[in-house]
């Protein structure tokens, strides 16, 4: 038994749907119209094989002045038409949805949608229309991402990001770096700007970011950056040996994040967007120690700032 391909199926149940005969079809796709024939019953659609689509079977003549019509029950009502947008604002593939639908499930793309179109219906609009309509139909899925649940103090992120412009001595102004040490269960932050990074800063960073909360995280999720891991590896990390001597002083473990994989910090990666967007997005301070005071205000002020809003804060 000759199988035919689902878009050659669907092509024809939407031309046996219109009215279109077995031969026409047949001239169109080069099907068999035995084959069209088996399909249409399938479908429940059926042509006759000479059937002209733009002529509908003749309705029998009632005979009128006879008495039976005057007891006849009066006509149905016509069902509600839905209103019709105005003719401009129709897509001229409109009519042809379903067909259309139907091949983008197929992974067909605008450009073959249009010239079986042309084809097989007689579109005689433009392949823009087509690529619009078409536009129109496809849904992007969402991405999603897997939220990780941690317990309180289990675990804390850190990342480095660039603070607002300060007055140098030289009188101009350049951005330090701002770190940021993030508690994953409540979101309270650490924030303090520096104008230089390495390994001992680093290190210090987290001992004033312990003092601040009064208490060490079970882990400290981080980047690959070089002041905290020299050799990147899924399992086994190499870290900087003083990084590594302060952690294992306080009772942390160092979790690395794989290469490429912001996710896994999303907390810590939002809460540097929002202190760069919210407390010095259009600041200028005099000296690194009025930025500083600043964002200690600013925490204190507004806690619960919204630095765990994000798709990638989980």
């Amino acid at each position: 038994m000759n199988v035919l391909k689902p878009d050659l199926q669907a092509t024809i149940k939407t031309l046996l749907s219109k009215g279109v005969s077995q031969r026409e079809i047949e001239r169109k796709t080069g099907i068999d119209r035995k084959t069209i024939r088996r399909y249409g019953k399938s479908f429940n659609l059926m042509a006759s094989p000479e059937s002209d689509p733009s002529k509908s079977p003749t309705e029998p003549e009632v005979a009128t002045g006879s008495l039976d019509a005057t007891i006849q029950n009066p006509p149905p009502r016509p069902p509600a038409q839905e209103p019709k947008l105005p003719r401009q604002a129709r897509s001229a593939c409109e009519e042809h949805r379903e067909w259309i639908e139907n091949q983008l499930r197929l992974g067909r793309n605008g450009m073959a949608i249009y010239q079986d179109l042309v084809e097989l219906f007689g579109f005689t609009h433009r392949y823009n229309s087509v690529k619009r309509f078409v536009r129109g139909l496809k849904r992007k899925n969402p991405e999603q991402y897997d939220r990780l649940e941690f317990l309180m103090g289990e675990e804390a992120q850190v990342d480095y990001g660039q603070g607002a412009p300060t007055l140098q001595q030289n009188g101009k102004y350049l951005r330090p770096r701002l770190f940021i040490m993030t508690l994953k269960y409540s979101g309270r932050a650490f924030r303090k700007t520096v104008w230089k990074s390495g390994q001992e800063t680093w290190c210090k960073l987290h001992e004033e970011a312990f003092r601040y909360f009064g208490g060490c995280p079970q882990y400290v999720a981080l980047d690959n950056l070089k002041e905290g891991v020299i050799k990147p590896d899924i399992y086994e990390p190499d870290l900087n040996p003083l990084y590594a001597a302060v952690l294992e002083h306080y009772g942390v473990v160092a979790d690395p994040a794989r290469i490429s994989d912001s996710n896994r910090k999303g907390t810590v990666e939002n809460a540097v967007k929002h202190a760069q967007n919210t407390a010095l997005k259009g600041r200028k301070f005099d000296s690194i120690e009025a930025q500083n005071d600043w964002l200690r205000h600013w925490e204190s002020r507004w806690p619960h700032n919204g630095s765990m809003a994000g798709p990638s804060a989980g």
